[in-house]
């Protein structure tokens, strides 16, 4: 059994007499500790999917495992629990409390979780460790994605989903970021969703999922992912 399986999924919405389709019978599967790619234009399903997936949104039909559990047949209690302790959220908006240190915001995070990591060496890892006690204002674009990225692998998660990530920064600052999150799956064994419209980003990938139509059109694995230092785009 996969790590990951999406079997048939489906997501519906009613807009008055209209039915929309956002995810539309997805299937595919990721292995434990892959970094994997899910790309596609704006509307494909992306973003959906994410939220199926994080249990953040309930599916209309078909079936969603992870590590052997129906994410897919949790009720909101449940679906609670899995957010706080198996799942690692990474935004394109930082979403960071401004009134708390770098520091305390990851904190946060692992207050809320079975086994925590350090915060303080979390915060290391990603190259923070001189900014620990700034404010996200005094932090540029760069920096407050670092501590998101710090404050979702804090939390110890299963899996780690990142939604646009680079999306709000710079060219540069953007392949800092995306060669943390590679190097995060590498060191620690981590699962790494990174969803994303560019495909440029499917060349750092273990597994590349294009989405069209809320499905997936085309699953592979990919034998050589490059660096993210090398990408151009």
């Amino acid at each position: 059994m996969a790590f990951v399986e999406f079997a048939d999924v489906r997501k519906t919405y009613q807009m008055g007499d209209v039915t929309v389709r956002a995810v539309d019978g997805a299937s595919f599967e990721i292995e434990q500790g892959e970094l994997v790619v899910i790309v596609g234009p704006s509307g494909a399903g992306k973003t959906t999917i994410l939220n199926l997936l994080g249990g953040m949104d309930s599916v209309s039909g078909g079936t969603i495992m992870l590590d052997g559990r129906e994410i897919s047949a949790m009720g909101e209690r449940e679906l609670t629990q899995y957010r706080r302790h198996d799942v690692g959220f990474v935004f394109q908006f930082y979403n960071l409390v401004q009134n708390l240190t770098a520091l305390e915001n990851v904190e946060l995070a692992s207050q809320i979780c079975r086994d925590p990591l350090d915060p303080a060496q979390v915060l290391e890892q990603v190259g923070l460790k001189e900014r620990m006690d700034n404010f996200p204002a005094q932090l540029s674009g760069g920096e407050q994605q670092r501590v998101a990225i710090a404050r979702a692998i804090a939390k110890n998660p299963k899996l780690l989903l990142c939604d646009e990530p680079t999306g709000a920064l710079d060219y540069e600052t953007g392949k800092q970021i995306l060669l943390l999150l590679q190097d995060a799956c590498r060191r620690s064994g981590r699962t790494v969703v990174i969803i994303t419209h560019n495909a440029a980003f499917e060349a750092i990938a273990d597994r590349v999922i294009r989405i069209r139509g809320g499905r997936a059109v085309h699953v592979a694995t990919n034998p050589e992912p490059v660096s993210a230092e090398t990408l151009e785009w």
